[in-house]
């Protein structure tokens, strides 16, 4: 079965909100989606677009997918890469297309100028733990993630700095 990755389009995005609600679903987080079809053209396909993505196809249909932006490093003093969500359908997995799609974007990365590519993986995904630790990641134990959204967020933006 032939692989194949290419830059997503705006018409890719139903197919988009369709595997990160299946995404969601594998992490038990479908609570946490609030993703629409519209959200994703505005945000990835827009005018002021803050992200990328990148789908991945077997036999030519879309089957997975990779969405990434930019962020930076003040140690390196140089942008990297961040990698928000790799899925692929679980009909396509073990053929190499989340291999394809993760070196896709690390080739952007190093087109870039990128000083580092970085994710994210939940604890108790052994799968993906051993999948990226076999391409040469490497877990940062002492690293954990801090997160404000909704109320707290807008509680914390209201706060004086007096």
């Amino acid at each position: 079965m032939p692989l194949s990755t290419r830059p997503a389009t705006e018409s890719d995005a139903a197919f988009l909100l369709q595997l990160i609600r299946e995404l969601a679903e594998y992490e038990k987080l479908s609570h946490e989606v609030v993703a629409t079809e519209e959200s994703l053209r505005n945000t990835l396909f827009g005018p002021q677009r803050v992200a990328e993505a990148l789908v991945g196809c077997v036999d030519g249909e879309p089957a997975g997918m990779a969405v990434f932006f930019h962020n930076y490093s003040t140690f390196l003093a140089r942008p990297g890469l961040y990698l928000e969500d790799l899925y692929v359908r679980q009909i396509h997995r073990g053929l190499g297309l989340g291999r394809a799609l993760i070196t896709a974007v690390a080739r952007l990365a190093v087109e870039r100028g990128c000083g580092r590519y970085e994710w994210t993986v939940l604890d108790w995904n052994t799968p993906a733990i051993e999948f990226y630790q076999g391409l040469g990641a490497e877990m940062k134990p002492d690293w954990r993630i801090m997160r404000v959204t909704g109320d707290a967020l807008a509680r914390m933006a209201r706060q004086d700095i007096a």
